[in-house]
């Protein structure tokens, strides 16, 4: 409540969190921010706790040990498999979607099923559990690229975009048969592929009304021009020059506020963050993908640009109060750029010595957000696929970029990979 001091928990391990958790410190309610389980660039914003994402008694625990007033819960399992059910049921204040609410994120199945049923649009599909069907069905279709999709959470790399029969098949094998990404792939999505620029917007929302961020657009491949593996993004920019102010009067009228009424009329009212995956096609916006939380790294060049109290928007989310709360933005630019372990997405090396940090992980000149770190023995080193988020704002984007690359290239490890065109075709849009 307004004019009590906080303490808030956020829940979640990488660069989102560490977004969330320095926009959390800037509000004049919130008294303290801890982490479970964090990192080590987090742990210089907020204390650490080594208690898994996903365990929901654990978790559950600290949130009584530590005495927190509000919990944060931001990754997409936990979500899932209902940590907000539990830790409302402790009686903690919580801001995030319930388990029946999150199944927008957690099953494909579902989103793609509740779209077609009230009218929202997306991509042409059909899904199947068996995978000779699903097969059978792709080449009867004969239509290249098609997208595959495994149903349920597979870190964001659960998408293959296949350009011909036999890259249909692997995809197929490896996801229904070899159960590379385990349960998430014993059913699957088959779409028509859809081209148009790609836009991100999350969206706070408590149920009834629908406050949309500023729009982004994330790079999901892990080279430049867009080549190599799909990742959980190598970068972003904001605001998105494809979302004009004719496509998000759209986006309102024919996904936004039909989505909300819908996940209510299904039994299912969403309250937090509802991100929604858009392509901007010559017949206008349609879905790709719902996430039931903050995207990462959308949330490294959104969250800078948010001039309002980020704790009272939380708050006003899960009280209902979202009409009569202020959510101001500012009118400059936002880069992000992902540096990555070499291998990544695939297999690569943890450990590696990070050089151009202070002792607090930061640069100056812009924001280092931990995607992947640990701190020993007075060093930060590398612990993940994704290392560090360099952001950066600017009265121009390209004003942003300049400053963000400028950084990438003076924070080093070995076998240090980054993306050298990040917003290339934002810039490209901007300058026609």
């Amino acid at each position: 409540m307004p004019g009590h001091a906080m303490k808030v928990l956020v829940i979640g391990s990488g660069g989102r969190e560490h977004a969330i958790i320095r926009k959390l410190n800037e509000s004049p309610e919130v008294t303290e921010v801890i982490c479970a389980p964090g990192n080590g660039g987090i742990a210089a914003d907020a204390v650490c706790f080594s208690v898994k994402a996903t365990d929901i008694s654990g978790m559950c625990e600290l949130a009584a040990r530590e005495a927190v007033d509000f919990v944060c819960v931001t990754p997409d399992d936990p979500l899932a498999i209902g940590m907000v059910d539990a830790l409302e049921e402790k009686g903690f204040a919580c801001f995030g979607p319930d388990r029946a609410a999150a199944q927008i994120e957690a099953s494909k199945v579902f989103a793609k099923n509740m779209m077609k049923k009230y009218g929202i649009p997306t991509a042409d599909y059909a899904v199947f559990d068996d995978p000779a069907k699903a097969l059978a069905y792709v080449k009867e279709q004969n239509s290249w690229p098609s997208v595959i999709k495994a149903d349920g959470l597979a870190l964001g790399k659960g998408v293959i975009i296949a350009q011909n029969a036999g890259e249909a098949e692997k995809a197929l094998q490896e996801m229904m048969v070899d159960r590379t990404f385990g349960n998430a792939g014993s059913q699957v999505v088959i779409e028509e592929f859809l081209s148009g620029p790609e836009v991100s917007v999350l969206a706070f929302t408590d149920g009834k009304t629908v406050r949309p961020m500023i729009s982004s657009m994330d790079h999901k491949r892990a080279n430049d021009n867009d080549e190599g593996l799909n990742t959980g993004g190598m970068g972003t920019i904001a605001p998105s020059p494809f979302y004009t102010e004719e496509v998000a009067d759209r986006c309102m009228k024919e996904i936004f506020l039909p989505t909300v009424k819908a996940m209510n009329a299904e039994g299912r009212p969403f309250k937090g963050c509802l991100y929604f995956g858009l392509m901007i096609t010559e017949k206008g916006p349609k879905v790709i993908e719902y996430n039931s939380r903050f995207g990462d790294p959308e949330t490294q060049v959104v969250l800078p640009l948010l001039k309002s109290d980020l704790f009272r928007i939380m708050q006003a989310c899960r009280s209902g109060t979202l009409a009569e709360t202020e959510t101001e933005w500012s009118d400059q630019c936002a880069a992000c750029v992902m540096i990555a372990s070499g291998g990544y997405p695939g297999s690569y090396a943890k450990g590696k010595v990070i050089r151009g940090l202070d002792e607090n992980g930061r640069h100056a000149g812009v924001t280092v957000y931990h995607s992947g770190t640990k701190f020993e023995n007075g060093q930060y080193l590398t612990n993940g696929g994704r290392v560090l988020g360099i952001s950066a704002l600017g009265r121009t984007l390209g004003e942003a970029l300049e400053k963000s690359y400028a950084a990438v290239k003076e924070i080093t490890f070995e076998n240090a990979h980054y993306r050298t065109d990040i917003g290339k075709k934002a810039l490209e849009r901007g300058n026609a």
